[in-house]
């Protein structure tokens, strides 16, 4: 190495270092071969950090599922899309730009939650996460309030799975007396459509909802809120329910097995439905005798007639087997089911069968539908209910005694019971209260 000439000119020391603030000339050395590069270029190299070229370019994929996932879906560019009619993945991808390989990719996702995107709902909603070069990164499907499916692309694979919110429950109580109708009077104590039609259903192996219900008759509920980080997103299930009809109490409670229960433990459900139509449909009661309106004589009615709009689904009463199913000037379409302990029910005036003659069917399932066939002058459902060939009113004919709760479970039910038959009275006491309020300030 030599030493600049001038002011600064100072001779290397003997040691080899070099003195800071002075300027050296440094002879740089040749080129060295490729085989054998200048060790000093070795050394060099050596220090640099590692530097890595792809002969292909290739998608840098954020690993979605780590601890980065808040950070990497907040770099996507995502679209908001809604479920139109007889739309697909394959359809909603296309319009979004994605192609087919992708929505393949997507449904063979890993985790068996991605099935749930092969049949979408109407209006239901898609997030779409993409990356600066559009591919697809992040799918969000909501399923309910609570439950939301993601697919999210890592290594090069999509994967899926679910994720559900935690839900918090809350009890809450409804009350009412009934002036004009059951349905009306539910509503006004704040029950929703749902609600009032689990509330009959609690009830209808007792209590003929269509016919039965009169006014100053009065119901109580205890239901569940449910909420989700503060926000109400709707009720839930009918924890327990008292119902007073015509003077006579029915109280029922909600067990750990989602079945309800009277409060000495025997089962709400019972052989036979006391309506097999829908409770908001009103008829006429049942009567011995009648002036038949085709006919013009008066002969026995022995049954009960269901006002209702043709098409209205009639459900079988209990288990049994079809014993005729078939039609004739009388009874238009019709169906008689034989029924365990020498019980038939007959349903006539069809507008169609949805039962074949020789098959079983079970409590509940529907086995035509409201007409006017036959002798009828309106759309309605006449409806017997026989015992031991003689005809019986199948609002009032008293009915076995339904299977009580299992012994094991005794004594928890009788806890949760008297728990419920507590609250439901300080409920009542509540309401009773109430109205004698509003009354004197009348």
């Amino acid at each position: 190495m030599v030493p600049l000439k001038g002011n600064n000119q100072l001779n290397s020391p003997a040691s080899g270092e070099f003195i800071a603030g002075q300027r050296y000339q440094v002879a740089m050395p040749e080129q060295g071969t490729k085989n054998n590069p200048t060790p000093e270029i070795q050394i060099a190299k050596k220090q640099l950090p590692p530097l890595t070229i792809s002969q292909n370019k290739e998608t840098v994929i954020p690993n979605i599922s780590d601890n980065n996932i808040e950070e990497s879906a907040n770099q996507l560019n995502w679209q908001t899309v809604k479920v139109r009619s007889g739309d697909s993945l394959a359809k909603i991808f296309k319009r979004n730009g994605l192609n087919a390989t992708t929505t393949h990719n997507v449904m063979i996702a890993k985790g068996k939650e991605s099935k749930l995107l092969k049949k979408l709902n109407v209006g239901d909603t898609l997030r779409i996460g993409k990356d600066d070069d559009g591919t697809l990164i992040s799918l969000e499907y909501p399923l309910s309030k609570t439950d939301t499916l993601f697919v999210n692309l890592q290594n090069q694979q999509y994967h899926s799975h679910k994720e559900s919110k935690a839900v918090d429950i809350q009890e809450a109580f409804a009350q009412g007396t009934i002036k004009s109708n059951f349905w009306n009077a539910a509503a006004a104590a704040g029950l929703n459509d749902g609600q009032i039609i689990n509330l009959a259903n609690v009830f209808g192996w007792d209590i003929d909802f269509a016919l039965d219900i009169r006014e100053g008759d009065s119901f109580n509920v205890i239901y569940e809120k449910q909420y989700i980080e503060g926000d109400f997103i709707g009720t839930g299930k009918i924890l327990a329910a008292e119902f007073i009809n015509q003077g006579d109490t029915f109280q029922a409670i909600r067990f750990t097995d989602d079945e309800y229960y009277s409060p000495d433990g025997k089962s709400m459900r019972k052989a036979f439905l006391r309506a097999p139509v829908n409770f908001r449909y009103i008829s006429s009661n049942f009567k011995r005798k009648r002036f038949h309106p085709i006919q013009k004589r008066w002969k026995a009615h022995n049954g009960t007639d269901y006002r209702a709009k043709k098409g209205t689904p009639v459900v079988a009463a209990g288990n049994g087997k079809v014993t005729h199913a078939t039609y004739n000037k009388y009874n238009g379409n019709y169906v008689f089911i034989q029924h365990g302990n020498g019980i038939v029910t007959k349903y006539l005036h069809f507008s169609k069968r949805a039962v074949k003659k020789g098959q079983r069917v079970k409590q509940g399932q529907v086995i035509g539908y409201v007409g006017s066939t036959g002798m009828s002058q309106a759309p309605h459902l006449h409806y017997e209910f026989l015992l031991n060939g003689v005809h019986r009113n199948p609002r009032t004919v008293k009915l076995p005694d339904a299977k009580p709760i299992s012994n094991k479970y005794r004594s928890e039910f009788e806890a949760l019971a008297s728990q419920r038959i507590a609250e439901l009275s300080s409920s009542r006491q509540a309401l009773n209260f109430s109205t004698t309020k509003s009354s004197s300030a009348e």
